[in-house]
């Protein structure tokens, strides 16, 4: 049987797309000046969170210096930021915290994981990068008693859905957009959208903390 221990010792030892690893490796020997005395995580991330969690949200993959620098998912970069800020307000979380791994945050009923677990060249992973890291994604939902899932962006709204229906559901064409909300039918969990908190998205204001607020209002 897959157990967590067994599962994210997979994901951190993942050496299986040949660009990723060099670039998150890169990353990781050069840094970033502000970040020149933290020594770097440099490999896959595995999720994050409650193990029992209902809601489990879904992003696209770490950041170069955040992520892969810290080692928790949505840790360390504005997403985070903007992530664990909202999940706080929504009570899902013990504190606002986002910079460091070893700060303390609890999360409770909620799991934070991606469709890609290594920091990709311009935040841009290929189909198949994606599609050689998502048995990791779809082992953590196996684990979990999940009922409700969050796709942060479209790359992790389309990602879900196709594995999903590679698994043998049955799901008609479905339109990604803010705050869309879908009943999937026996045996998956209600699948939720939002815009990812990007800081492209929440510094041109696609994406306000009124707008990521109601999302996590609309879980509860």
């Amino acid at each position: 049987m897959d157990t967590w221990d067994t599962l994210n010792t997979a994901i951190m030892e993942c050496r299986a797309c040949p660009r990723l690893v060099a670039w998150r490796e890169e990353v990781a020997r050069t840094k970033r000046r502000a970040y020149r005395n933290w020594d770097y995580w440099g490999r896959p991330v595995p999720g994050f969170g409650d193990r029992n969690a209902r809601i489990v949200i879904v992003g696209l993959a770490p950041g170069a210096h955040g992520s892969n620098r810290t080692g928790r998912m949505f840790t360390g970069d504005s997403s985070g930021q903007t992530l664990y800020g909202a999940l706080y307000r929504a009570g899902f979380a013990n504190q606002p915290t986002w910079e460091r791994a070893d700060d303390g945050l609890v999360l409770q009923d909620v799991f934070i994981t991606a469709v890609g677990r290594c920091a990709p060249p311009d935040n841009k992973p290929t189909r198949e990068e994606l599609l050689t890291c998502r048995p990791f994604l779809e082992r953590e939902l196996a684990l979990l008693p999940v009922q409700v899932v969050l796709a942060l962006g479209k790359i992790a709204f389309d990602g879900l859905l196709a594995l999903w229906r590679d698994e043998g559901h049955a799901i008609p064409a479905l339109p990604f957009a803010h705050g869309a909300c879908y009943d999937l039918g026996e045996g998956l969990p209600q699948l939720h959208a939002s815009y990812h908190p990007s800081r492209q998205n929440t510094q041109t204001g696609r994406l306000t903390l009124e707008m990521f607020d109601a999302v996590f209002a609309a879980l509860s």
